[in-house]
């Protein structure tokens, strides 16, 4: 650890009590090997350097109030009673009772934006399945949604040896693990549906083909149909 300490007003406390009148050093100068003139030459710099610390100190708090003050002023200007927002919305719903938009350009502001229609959301594609060792198909694939949208929820609807679509499950990402699947050799065919509360995306559909002959449940092929194409079996 070393004798003064590594912050500025550390040494600044340090030096006021060793070298100032009355401390250890100009007491006893020629007895630690300090000439009295050397030890009033540090209590010189040691006093310049705490007034200057105080002069920081109230150059800082006169910031910080000059600060606040300005803050103050700028909020006073926009949000206060009266003022500027408060005249904004004044000159909007001038213009909405006397359904005139030329009152947005004398007063050169733009008018309210006009609400948009979010789009629906995406069409699933890429799917993967995958086949885990207890027979469940894992199955998974992408889907690109409206930006700044959430809480997509992917629709999952099988059909079994082309038979009729049967609502299986849901899922909030795009994953989704099929446990439900009986043993057999029939192809199942998924369609996958991505919902936004009552908005509806296109589905799309893909069909798993099983192979026969073996001990247990192996995948023979995937095919896609319309825009999910793109299909493999995962890794």
């Amino acid at each position: 650890m070393g004798v003064v300490p590594d912050t500025r007003i550390g040494k600044i406390e340090f030096y006021e009590a060793h070298a100032l009148a009355g401390g250890p050093w100009a007491t006893n100068a020629a007895g630690i090997g300090l000439t009295p003139a050397s030890v009033t030459a540090l209590s010189t710099l040691t006093i310049a350097a705490r007034n200057a610390f105080n002069a920081a100190e109230a150059a800082r708090q006169a910031a910080k109030a000059a600060t606040q003050a300005y803050y103050d002023a700028v909020r006073a200007m926009h949000s206060g009673p009266g003022a500027g927002q408060d005249m904004i919305d004044t000159i909007r719903n001038w213009a909405e009772s006397k359904d005139n938009p030329n009152v947005y350009a004398l007063a050169q502001i733009p008018p309210p934006a006009t609400p948009g229609t979010t789009p629906p959301p995406g069409t699933p594609f890429k799917f993967r399945v995958g086949l885990l060792q207890d027979g469940a198909l894992e199955l998974k694939w992408k889907c690109n949604n409206p930006g700044g949208t959430v809480g997509t929820i992917y629709e999952i609807r099988r059909a079994v040896g082309g038979g009729a679509f049967a609502f299986v499950g849901a899922s909030g990402v795009k994953s989704f693990t099929d446990d439900t699947l009986v043993s057999g050799a029939a192809p199942v065919t998924y369609r996958i549906t991505a919902v936004r509360s009552t908005a509806r995306g296109n589905p799309a559909q893909f069909t798993v083909n099983f192979g026969t002959g073996g001990p247990g449940r192996t995948i023979a092929g995937i095919t896609s149909a319309g825009d999910g194409a793109d299909v493999r079996m995962a890794a």
